[in-house]
């Protein structure tokens, strides 16, 4: 069987660096392509020291993607990202998506093309599972608890707000109703931004701090109880790296868009 041809936009980035790697080893994907804008014109093997990988480096996808191409992996930036997935998409080429900054509407636009072009696309704020579980089950709970609300953690590095995750988290859980409130927002007396935004009806709490790494917690209530699920990431960007493979195995059985990598576990 033919090996899946694998580019990867962000290949010097947090992710690229430790995704590139493990294609290379998976024996069921080969490196083909690599984009980096600082990186372009160098060698794979030159800037990340991978022997063996002669890739070329190209400073956009779109130079990249004139090599043949099953599947576009991206990790890149939130001001670059839908670009590039409709660059991909418009080329006939399935597309993973790692990363964060796009809204329901550029989902929905995605998905149409996807669809027309007959090509799939995975989009994950978090390609971690326990961060797929975390989805899996407050999707669950929302069935049963009533009200919830937020919390969305990360770096002070971080640029965009809310994470990807998060807002994966507010547009599935508007699927399952709308949380309950016995004040509305609008009725706050004080400060009605100290509420946090609204995301798809669910109020969301964006922390940004030095020392804080990547999470979510989702809290639940009713009367007398109380509910929390907690998503943690470490340090290290290995625990996206088993999910970003496994869609990238699954993608080209798919034709449109994928929201989360949960819907393509076993659950």
């Amino acid at each position: 069987m033919d090996k899946i041809k694998v580019c990867v936009a962000g290949a010097t980035g947090w992710v690229g660096r430790s995704l590139i790697p493990a294609i290379h080893n998976s024996g069921d994907m080969s490196l083909v392509g690599a984009v980096s804008r600082s990186s372009g014109g160098k060698s794979v093997e030159t800037v990340l020291g991978i022997k063996g990988l002669s890739v070329e480096i190209k400073p956009t996808v779109k130079n990249a993607l004139e090599q043949r191409t099953d599947v576009l992996v991206d990790y890149t930036s939130p001001d670059s990202v839908k670009s590039n997935v409709l660059t991909a998409i418009r080329k006939g080429v399935n597309v993973v998506v790692g990363t964060s900054g796009l809204t329901d509407v550029d989902y929905e636009k995605i998905d149409r093309e996807a669809s027309e072009q007959e090509v799939g696309v995975i989009a994950a704020g978090n390609f971690a599972i326990s961060a797929a579980l975390l989805l899996h089950f407050s999707e669950l709970a929302a069935k049963y608890m009533p009200s919830w609300e937020i919390i969305d953690f990360a770096s002070s590095k971080k640029i965009d707000a809310p994470s990807g995750m998060t807002r994966e988290l507010a547009f599935r859980l508007s699927k399952v109703r709308r949380p309950e409130s016995e004040i509305p927002v609008d009725s706050v007396k004080g400060i009605k931004e100290a509420r946090g935004a609204n995301i798809n009806h669910t109020q969301v709490h964006s922390i940004r701090l030095p020392g804080t790494v990547i999470g979510a917690e989702v809290l639940f209530g009713k009367p007398d109880e109380k509910l929390s699920i907690r998503y943690d990431a470490g340090t290290s960007a290995m625990p996206y790296i088993e999910g970003t493979l496994l869609a990238v195995r699954r993608v080209r059985e798919i034709k449109g868009l994928r929201r989360g990598l949960d819907t393509i576990l076993d659950l």
